[in-house]
């Protein structure tokens, strides 16, 4: 029997967890949902859901692996290279995945079963699109019966999503600290006067604000909502229509989402560096592909047309949020576009902060982008060359790529503008020295009509 690890994050639902065994994830049924996990196969539901890939597919093991007095199936389902929270996720990515949910809970009802709950951590994104992973969300649906989870969709991802089109602001932050979702009474008082006057938000809003606010168990301890089928798939609907026009508008100016049209280096700048770029990558086996900083993703886009599996991040969501939408719309399936601050990344989380690793734990990659960045971490955020060495070695398994940007650049001038101090030396000699602690210089190159300097370094 080989040993296992229990995984820090599976504890809460006593239906099973999810354990690690000679270098794979796999999922314990346990005796108790064992009735449920039966039904999930024996429906079809499994084999629908599976089939339109909106479910990732397992195999079950015959061998109780984890040596559990509670064992009643082993499930082996398809690995995932990489794992992401929704408050990495930006506006249309927490979106599909909502409408993912839905999409699921509805066919689920039609075979006979209902989502226990609507969390969204249970959803990953795979192919570039999401993808639901939770196999004991399942249950036997009772038609008598309002469905359990319908608050917990809202707080996960109806709240957020409101939150972001009507404020027009990044909700990541907040969900990075309402974990289980942001309450309803929150929500209603970040929500402008304006949205009270549609009937989508006061039902599932106001409405369920001035409920839960309201209950008093002493005093409706006898009342019973009657429910039905057919009330739950209207409400589902109604999830559906109020979801589908949400947006965030593309023409607000955001940090980066005009950079390149915005500096005289521009196309020409553009051009040369990806000249340089191309060759730098040519002989690299990438592996998994780490782009920092990665803007609207230009450079995501040429590694993504040989590697399969390249994780795109940029603080700035309208830039992840265009990202996403080209790889949806143009199936780069290979790109995870991810709202991610190198300067604040997310930390570890959850109970004895063990149930969601630091992105840096989970990031960790063969190969690192690091384009036009250091100049923003040095002399806008203060922080030294040194601890960007060391933050990128942690990173970097093999190669570093990255673009020393100099202090007479434009660019790094915008940012000392209005400074009285920063971090010095800020040069190419300092630059290398700090780096050559954990790289060897491969290559070099100016970009030309620049001193911008390109750069492949290996991890000693």
């Amino acid at each position: 029997m080989p040993d296992y690890l229990h995984h820090p994050a599976s504890f809460k639902d006593p239906s099973g967890f999810i354990f690690q065994a000679e270098g794979n994830y796999y999922r314990q049924v346990n005796q108790s949902y064992a009735p449920d996990y039966d039904l999930l196969m024996s429906s079809g539901l499994y084999k629908v859901l599976t089939d339109k890939k909106l479910l990732i597919p397992h195999t079950e093991v015959g061998e109780n692996l984890a040596q559990s007095a509670e064992w009643y199936k082993t499930l082996l389902p398809q690995q995932l290279s990489f794992i992401s929270y929704p408050y990495e996720w930006c506006f249309d990515e927490l979106k599909d995945a909502a409408l993912l949910t839905l999409s699921v809970t509805k066919i689920a009802i039609s075979h006979g079963m209902i989502l226990k709950d609507a969390t969204a951590f249970n959803i990953q994104f795979l192919e570039g699109r999401p993808v639901f992973i939770d196999s004991l969300s399942f249950e036997k649906y009772d038609d008598s019966k309002p469905w359990i989870a319908y608050r917990q969709f809202c707080e996960c991802f109806l709240f957020p999503l409101l939150l972001e089109h009507y404020l027009k602001i990044d909700t990541q932050k907040l969900l990075s600290v309402y974990l289980e979702g942001i309450p309803a009474k929150t929500t209603a008082r970040l929500l402008p006067a304006k949205s009270k006057f549609k009937l989508s938000t006061w039902l599932h809003v106001y409405l369920q604000n001035t409920v839960s606010t309201s209950n008093n168990p002493s005093t409706n301890n006898n009342r019973q909502i009657k429910f039905s089928k057919e009330k739950l798939l209207r409400m589902i609907d109604h999830l559906e229509n109020t979801i589908k026009p949400l947006h965030i508008k593309s023409t607000i100016k955001s940090t980066w989402n005009n950079y390149y049209d915005e500096t005289i280096l521009s196309k020409n700048y553009l051009d040369e560096k990806e000249k340089i770029f191309r060759e730098f990558i040519s002989d690299i086996n990438q592996g998994r592909v780490l782009d920092m900083g990665c803007n609207d993703g230009y450079f995501s886009l040429v590694v993504a047309e040989k590697n399969s599996n390249v994780i795109a991040a940029d603080f700035d969501s309208q830039c992840i949020n265009k990202l996403y939408l080209s790889v949806k719309n143009n199936v780069h399936a290979g790109i995870l576009p991810l709202c991610i601050d190198i300067s604040n990344p997310p930390p570890a989380a959850g109970f004895r902060n063990s149930e969601r690793q630091s992105f840096g734990e989970r990031a960790k990659s063969d190969v690192v982008i690091a384009l036009a960045i250091i100049h923003h971490l040095v002399l806008s955020k203060n922080i030294p060359i040194p601890d960007v060495a060391l933050q990128l070695a942690e990173l970097t398994k093999n190669h570093l790529i990255i673009e020393f940007v100099p202090l007479n650049d434009e660019k790094a001038q915008q940012l000392i503008m209005n400074k009285t101090n920063y971090h010095t030396p800020y040069d190419v000699p300092a630059f290398e020295n700090y780096f050559n602690t954990y790289f060897e210089i491969e290559k070099k190159q100016v970009i030309p009509g620049t001193e911008r300097v390109l750069y492949r370094m290996k991890k000693r």
